[in-house]
């Protein structure tokens, strides 16, 4: 989306921006989700470890977040040699962050609710 939105074809610095921005996804939702199974393994409720996990975890996802992408900013707004390999890049990097950051602090924990919600019936 943020390559469309700047009107930047795609290309193959883009496609690296996806692996490193995968890279700090994936980070970020491990983080998470093992922080909310510690909490379930110190014997809280499901409910209150994800929320206890969500908030606990959403200071660092969101300084992770801001440094890179402010990291990525100067490329992603260069004019200079070299900008047609550093915009795409950085645009995507930029992008992914901000919609994984999303992903991870509302759709990861939800998700999490759902899958193991069975397992608290019991």
């Amino acid at each position: 989306m943020a390559l469309l939105l700047r009107d930047i074809p795609f290309s193959i610095s883009a496609a690296v921006g996806f692996i490193a921005l995968s890279g700090i996804a994936v980070l970020n939702g491990l983080v998470m989700v093992s922080f909310i199974r510690d909490l379930r393994m110190h014997g809280q409720r499901l409910n209150d470890a994800i929320i206890e996990g969500a908030l606990t975890r959403l200071r660092p996802v969101l300084m992770t977040a801001l440094v890179a992408a402010l990291g990525f900013i100067s490329m992603a707004l260069n004019t200079g040699i070299g900008s047609e390999v550093q915009r795409p890049l950085a645009t995507v990097v930029i992008g992914g962050i901000i919609s994984s950051t999303l992903l991870t602090l509302v759709v990861l924990p939800a998700l999490h609710r759902l899958v193991h919600a069975r397992s608290q019936v019991g």
